[in-house]
């Protein structure tokens, strides 16, 4: 057995996940959480890392800076996972760093494309005296793919299905299914917005971060006609594989699909971009899984009771519930995934699905910075 950190600081920009966990070098099974911590993002690096999402001036220089703010605040979540665990840095194998998404265009302009994550490896190697692994999702673009999502090999790991079909919605601010298959196959992709739009008019309408327990959408009434613009995205009736980010999911795209609805009252377009997000991830459920018997929800998105209400209806009688049920708690589960994937790094297991990125092949997944 050996000791990985898994870090994820995701779409939604809430903040860092990170998780102490133990895993077993001989099987690439499900780890076993010895500790888990969040950091909230600080105001000021979130509006930055926001802005880094679109074009702007200077921008070489201020994503430097940014990044080396964010390997802070991740070392500082490694510091109070390892004091809250009594572990000490020697004992960790390796720290996997997700890094911040600001860009994410596989197979664009030159057929090859990119993605960028934010990130400084040899920073965060210094901070914290451990090796580090990171920059998880070039390689895969490198070979054809799209570099994400790279979760749902993690969920096949984690909650494979012995009989029927399982699937595992991950709700952050975009959300990815993962298809689980008897037999071990395993299909998975972006399949819409997750939170990103729901936050984003939570907090210019109400200046909150998010609306708690989908509290303020239950009370709005869903418009039929917005909603139905808003699944008309070209996007969602693309076939897998395919990965989405900011890119597309902003805010630019949801002003220009509000134009014509100005009148609507606040709630009822929070009503509706629930709806959304729910209808988008239901609608890609039953066209690749039919014969799928639950839905396990992890991300924050699984702490929204409207929304978790709306997937149960709109996909009844699939059973649909948080990854809590199977012992996992879904504002962990991104962090674990990125533990295990630093321990595919080590032992140079593939961390890809070729099945899911559209990669020409398995490929070792990483860049490796080492403890000093």
């Amino acid at each position: 057995m050996a000791l990985y950190i898994g870090l994820m600081s995701g779409t939604s920009l809430d903040g860092v996940d990170a998780a102490l966990v133990e895993l077993a070098d001989d099987s690439p099974g499900p780890p076993r959480t010895l500790a888990h911590v969040h950091l909230a993002m600080p105001g000021p690096l979130r509006a930055e890392l926001l802005a880094l999402n679109r074009s702007g001036a200077d921008e070489l220089h201020r994503a430097a800076l940014a990044a080396n703010a964010l390997m802070r605040l991740y070392a500082g979540a490694v510091a109070q996972l390892l004091a809250q665990a009594g572990v000490a840095a020697s004992r960790v194998r390796a720290i996997g760093a997700h890094g911040q998404t600001v860009r994410h265009r596989p197979r664009e302009f030159d057929s090859t494309g990119y993605t960028l994550q934010l990130a400084n490896g040899a920073l965060l190697a210094e901070l914290c005296g451990t090796d580090v692994v990171c920059d998880f999702r070039s390689r895969d673009v490198a070979a054809g793919g799209q570099g994400a999502p790279l979760a749902p090999a993690f969920h096949a790991a984690l909650f494979g299905a012995a009989q029927g079909q399982t699937l595992v919605l991950n709700i952050g601010g975009i959300a990815n299914l993962s298809v689980l298959r008897a037999g071990g196959a395993v299909l998975g992709f972006d399949c819409g917005p997750g939170n990103a739009l729901m936050d984003l008019w939570c907090q210019r309408q109400r200046g909150e971060a998010f609306d708690r327990d989908g509290a303020w959408a239950a009370s709005g009434v869903v418009h039929e006609g917005l909603l139905a613009l808003l699944l008309a995205e070209p996007y969602l009736a693309m076939p897998a594989p395919k990965s989405t980010g900011r890119d597309l999911f902003n805010a630019e795209w949801l002003d220009a699909r509000l134009a014509g609805f100005a009148t609507l009252l606040g709630a009822d377009v929070m009503a509706t971009l629930t709806e959304f997000t729910a209808s988008a991830a239901a609608g890609a459920a039953r066209h690749q899984a039919p014969a799928a018997v639950e839905l396990l929800v992890g991300g924050g998105g699984a702490f929204n009771s409207h929304l978790m209400q709306r997937l149960a209806a709109l996909l009844s009688p699939v059973r649909v519930h948080s990854t809590a049920s199977r012992g996992v708690p879904p504002d962990q589960i991104e962090a674990l995934a990125f533990a295990w994937l630093a321990q595919a790094f080590v032992l140079r297991r593939a961390g890809n699905l070729p099945s899911v990125t559209g990669a020409i092949g398995p490929r070792v997944l990483g860049a490796l910075y080492p403890a000093g």
